[in-house]
């Protein structure tokens, strides 16, 4: 797989992908636990169940990737926000690189392949266009994080109308959507 030329990649001391996970390190120590996402997903604005889920899911699908060299499962599944390049998944975007720095070309051509009904959002069929398109052949496990990470965006961050538009997509990426989400929830329940 070839990389994208230096140019079109950002370069940050800390890389966007980290940057993307860290709203879910709750006490800040560079690893998170199943509870720790788990209250993520509850301060973004979630129910008990999609958070659930979700801290499981992710918790089980990522720990071992991100504790490489170990050789026995840690049962209290952390992820380590510092190795989190490694739990990139097949049948994704390359929006982020294999070094989870973010790829602008990239990250473009979701919109230039798939928008067809607005040139700065998804729809739904548009979505299930885009995941289907970077389906690898038989990456099972890459289908399921991918379908899971992109409906679970579109059920949350969709506008009024149904579309995922491309700043809040681009949001997700950089990790500040979260800390948006976060404050309209605490906003809601303060009223």
């Amino acid at each position: 797989m070839a990389e994208e030329p230096v140019s079109e990649v950002i370069n940050n001391d800390q890389n966007v992908l980290q940057k993307h996970v860290e709203f879910f390190d709750r006490n800040n120590d560079g690893v998170i636990y199943p509870w720790e996402t788990f209250q993520g997903f509850r301060a973004i604005g979630c129910g008990i169940l999609l958070s659930s889920f979700a801290a499981v899911f992710i918790n089980v699908g990522l720990s071992g990737k991100t504790r490489p060299g170990k050789r026995y499962p840690n049962l209290l599944f952390p992820i380590h926000i510092a190795n989190i390049k490694m739990a990139k998944h097949g049948s994704d975007s390359g929006v982020y690189d294999a070094h989870g720095r973010f790829v602008p070309s990239k990250f473009e051509e979701i919109f230039h392949k798939y928008a067809r009904i607005n040139s700065e959002a998804l729809t739904a069929d548009e979505l299930d266009e885009f995941l289907k398109g970077n389906q690898e052949p038989k990456d099972y496990g890459g289908w399921i994080g991918g379908l899971s990470e992109w409906k679970i965006l579109y059920y949350l961050a969709k506008d009024k109308t149904g579309l995922l538009k491309k700043d809040t997509i681009k949001a997700v990426y950089d990790g500040s959507l979260f800390e948006k989400m976060a404050a309209e929830t605490t906003k809601k329940k303060h009223k």
